[in-house]
């Protein structure tokens, strides 16, 4: 758990100042932006706490909707 931890923190110390540096702000906002929804994926792992399962909504479009079967 802590090791995930220092991986995102190393990540950000490394990727951030740069970005600063070079003016990239669109970039650090796609940065911030993933790097935030990661962490939320992890620390939802940790805890154990499910999380909605995109795959479902992909099913019901191509099964239910288009009418396609798949097998």
């Amino acid at each position: 758990m802590v090791l995930v931890a220092v991986f995102f923190i190393s990540i950000i110390l490394i990727e951030v100042p740069e970005m600063l540096k070079e003016r990239r702000f669109k970039e650090l906002r796609i940065f911030s932006i993933l790097t935030f929804l990661g962490l939320i994926l992890w620390i939802f792992y940790v805890l154990r706490i499910s999380i909605f399962n995109p795959a479902k909504i992909i099913e019901y479009i191509v099964k239910d909707t288009l009418h396609i079967s798949y097998k």
